[in-house]
């Protein structure tokens, strides 16, 4: 039976867990990527340099979110093409995005390095931070459109319900990558020793290669064909992705002004900041994770007109996803500074960074359903509502912030994350029950 066919047909449960459970595992070991840096940089760069990586990070997540406007739209309109049984068309749209996806690349390259001293001058860091931050940025950046491409292939494998590939792809990556990390950075085996920026070579270098075996996969399978640049297809797949997109963007820089809320208390308040976000991170990709693998499960089902089908696999993504959720909620809330420790070993980090992530244990039990349900809307090209909903909450952050740190301080920040996280997912919850995705086409 082909991927398309079992998605459409087998039974739901197994279905969603054959699909979502690889593609956990890709948004983990891209997770891994990052942590690894984490751990190398916070344990012989110092506070400075880990305050860097993980405000680096907060823009990375922004160049991701640009990637994802194209990754999105073309899940939607290939998993529905696969769904109709025309995968040629599928093929025809994944080699569309690619180039895309390529395009875009190269503009976020030149750009950001044009803004690198602007981003950093806007959050207030302080300066050592500052400089680390733009070496760490500035490499990064440089692999933008291959990084960028891998998104597109990412997604051309996903639509079709074969999330293993990419899983075995990142895989490997990730496995020289835990070796060339320290080596560069170190300067280990006669490498020149590149503290922060080696970091940054490592996952570039890494993901790269993943792009490039990646494309050759796909065309040897036929999952890529070239007919030319068809911009009504481009503009189908830009409409649908672009909304999800921006709120990502949003949600970034909305990072980036928080980030300047908690400066004023210091470099430990930004690290712990930075570092209670990493460490959510696992919990989050999870959470994309299971959401890729609902909105491929959707886009297909919409495509062969089983929309009951469709309905009931986002629920049961949902409870699948709360179970890591509850095991991130408990670990939280009862061992908070080991879940620090292991990235730095600073006290006044480990401390601040254990307070975050009491307080923030309360959304971890939100956060997958808000994820999940908001690809499954993506898979299904219903992107609107869910990106105006969740903008205008996230942008709420920035005064409520300013405000509670004038009375609580740091722990004033961290509650009003909180809550507005929890605020996003019980909206997306309403926003799936009340069915409007079920009416659009792709």
């Amino acid at each position: 039976m082909s991927h398309v066919a079992a998605t459409v047909e087998g039974d739901l449960s197994k279905v969603v867990l054959r699909v979502a459970l690889p593609a956990v595992g890709s948004t983990l070991l891209l997770t891994l990527f990052t942590a690894v840096d984490t751990f190398w940089v916070g344990s012989y760069v110092g506070s400075a340099g880990l305050a860097a990586v993980t405000t680096s990070l907060f823009w990375v997540w922004l160049i991701i979110s640009i990637a994802e406007m194209i990754s999105i739209g073309l899940t939607a309109v290939a998993s529905r093409r696969y769904g109709e049984r025309r995968p040629e068309e599928a093929a025809h749209a994944a080699a569309n995005a690619l180039a895309l996806t390529l395009l875009l690349g190269v503009v976020v390259a030149v750009l950001g390095t044009l803004a690198l001293s602007a981003i950093f001058a806007g959050m207030r860091t302080p300066a050592q931070v500052t400089g680390l931050g733009k070496q760490y940025l500035g490499t990064y950046l440089l692999g933008a459109p291959l990084l960028f491409g891998f998104f597109a292939v990412d997604s051309a494998f996903r639509s079709s319900g074969d999330t293993r590939t990419p899983l075995m792809l990142l895989a490997a990556s990730v496995s020289v990558t835990l070796v060339l990390d320290p080596v560069l950075i170190l300067g280990l085996m006669g490498s020149p020793a590149l503290g922060i920026r080696g970091a940054a070579i490592a996952t570039v270098a890494t993901r790269s290669v993943c792009f490039i075996i990646g494309v050759t996969i796909l065309w040897r399978r036929g999952m890529l064909r070239w007919r030319g640049l068809d911009w009504p297809l481009i503009g189908t797949m830009c409409r649908v992705g672009a909304p999800t997109a921006a709120t990502g963007i949003v949600f970034s820089l909305i990072y980036a002004l928080v980030t300047r809320t908690t400066a004023q208390f210091g470099t430990p308040a930004i690290a712990a900041l930075g570092l209670g976000h990493r460490i959510e991170s696992w919990l989050y990709m999870i959470g994309v994770g299971f959401g890729a693998g609902a909105a491929a499960i959707v886009g297909q089902n919409l495509g062969a007109k089983r929309i009951d089908r469709a309905e009931r696999a986002a629920w049961l993504t949902v409870a699948y996803a709360s179970v890591p959720a509850l095991v991130f909620f408990v670990m939280a809330l009862t061992i908070p500074e080991q879940m620090a420790m292991v990235f730095t070993g600073d006290p006044s980090v480990v401390g601040e960074a254990a307070n975050y992530l009491r307080i923030g244990a309360w959304a971890e039990l939100a956060v997958c359903t808000e994820v999940v349900l908001e690809s499954a809307l993506g898979g299904a090209g219903h992107t609107v509502s869910p990106m105006l909903t969740s903008t205008i909450i996230t942008v709420s952050r920035v005064p409520l912030a300013i405000w509670a740190a004038a009375q609580w301080g740091t722990a004033g920040i961290w509650w009003v994350i909180t809550a507005t996280a929890i605020a996003r997912a019980l909206a997306m919850a309403a926003i799936w029950k009340r069915g409007r995705w079920k009416q659009g086409a792709v």
